[in-house]
């Protein structure tokens, strides 16, 4: 499906799950059922914007693929056999046979414990994303020939394990659900600012992790955290109209036009994380949920409630203690209760080996040195920021601020007073 397909892209992503579904549990081998689906998938980006939808899209695609599933075993003299008891039993089925588990095993499926965090990813944007080699390239920013590598791996450990195509029962569904929601983390954070390369953001990535985890959610209403992850992609896209000028230049939070910010995400986001709250054991994806919504619920930078953030980040890094949880606390730690506060924070975060290099520490430390006054010092760090930046579009923001700081300082020398009143932080007069 390398080529555009205008009106249909949808379509076939949504049925791609579903059609690998039927076939996989009628024939197993989810590999060669894979291969065939895409190629249906491709037989029908070629011919439907020529001829026309079918009547049953589902019907045609899982016809195709079953052909080429004949086809592949016509191939193969070993397999004639088989394909010729396959043609016995039954022609292809002509629609889907109720299978309302199909996607979430799938979902499963392609997280198993016995696939690599990269091989699950790409796995899952084949298979439930509907995306072909080269998309799946493009959207992580690797070789196409990577790409195959990993999924082609994926199938063989798969097969080599033995699973089983079905939706896993409920304690080894427990097991692996972590594994699972996290796998759509990493889809979309890699979507919402790509790890390196020319573009901030990558919306065909966002969008699908937001439909696979909207899918989970419908299938599993009742875990907490599938519907905080739900909450949180959807909080944090939200802003996504308002993150980037014409020229796809970064514009920060606290710059951002709140006019322009999806309103209806926001809402639902809302109100979903508040519901998950109320009913389900508190986990980290909804802390961080709740998080992205007293954001959002700012109508302006200046009304953001930074002390419930603080509270909110207090639990998390309790929760689930991380380096960039550590970083986010430091941030909140500033705005709340000044930026020298924050500075000694960061001093203590930084010990942690995990953020040696990572350029967001001397970014942040840029961002409280400006709000000391100390904007030679700041200027400096932004510039470290930068040089260890693989985004582009982070490298220039980056690179903008030490340039904006450093023509401030030489515009604008800052008294000793204004340095106390900068240092005492927000809020605190």
């Amino acid at each position: 499906m390398s080529g555009p397909r205008p009106g249909f892209e949808p379509l076939l992503r949504e049925l791609a799950p579903r059609v690998l579904g039927v076939l996989v549990r009628r024939h197993g081998q989810f590999g060669l059922c894979e291969d065939a689906v895409q190629e249906a998938l491709l037989a029908a980006a070629t011919q439907w914007p020529a001829n026309g939808p079918p009547a049953n899209p589902a019907g045609w695609l899982i016809t195709t693929a079953s052909r080429r599933l004949v086809e592949t075993w016509r191939s193969d003299a070993a397999r004639q056999r088989r394909e010729q008891n396959y043609v016995l039993q039954a022609p292809p089925p002509t629609s889907p046979a109720p299978a309302d588990d199909d996607s979430l095993a799938l979902l499963f499926l392609c997280c198993h414990p016995a696939l690599a965090v990269p091989s699950q990813v790409a796995l899952t944007l084949r298979a439930l994303g509907g995306l072909s080699t080269a998309e799946i390239a493009r959207g992580l920013l690797l070789p196409e020939p990577t790409v195959a590598q990993r999924i082609s791996r994926a199938k063989a450990r798969i097969k080599a394990t033995g699973a089983q195509f079905r939706a896993p029962a409920e304690a080894e569904r427990d097991r692996r659900l972590p594994a699972v929601t996290r796998v759509l983390y990493l889809i979309f954070n890699e979507g919402y600012t790509t790890s390196s390369g020319p573009a901030l953001q990558r919306v065909e990535l966002t969008a699908e992790a937001i439909r696979l985890t909207r899918q989970l959610h419908q299938r599993l209403p009742g875990e907490g955290e599938v519907a905080g992850l739900l909450a949180l992609m959807l909080l944090t896209d939200a802003r996504r109209p308002a993150r980037t000028r014409p020229d796809g230049a970064l514009v920060p939070l606290a710059e951002q036009d709140r006019r322009r910010w999806d309103a209806a995400a926001v809402r639902e986001g809302t109100e979903l994380i508040t519901k998950t709250l109320a009913e389900a054991p508190i986990g980290p994806y909804q802390l961080q949920a709740a998080i992205a919504a007293v954001h959002d619920e700012a109508a302006r930078a200046e009304d953001t409630d930074w002390p419930q953030i603080l509270a909110l980040y207090d639990l998390l890094a309790e929760l689930a203690p991380g380096p960039i949880v550590s970083l986010n606390r430091v941030v909140a730690i500033a705005m709340t209760r000044g930026a020298t506060a924050g500075l000694r924070a960061l001093a203590a975060a930084e010990a942690d080996p995990a953020l040696a290099g990572h350029q967001r520490v001397p970014a942040v430390r840029a961002h409280l040195l400006e709000m000391t006054g100390d904007r030679q010092s700041a200027a400096r760090h932004y510039r470290l920021a930068a040089q260890r930046a693989l985004n582009v579009p982070e490298q220039r923001y980056l690179s903008m601020r030490a340039d904006r700081t450093s023509q401030q300082l030489s515009a604008e020398p800052v008294t000793p007073d204004i340095k106390a009143r900068q240092a005492r932080g927000p809020g605190s007069s």
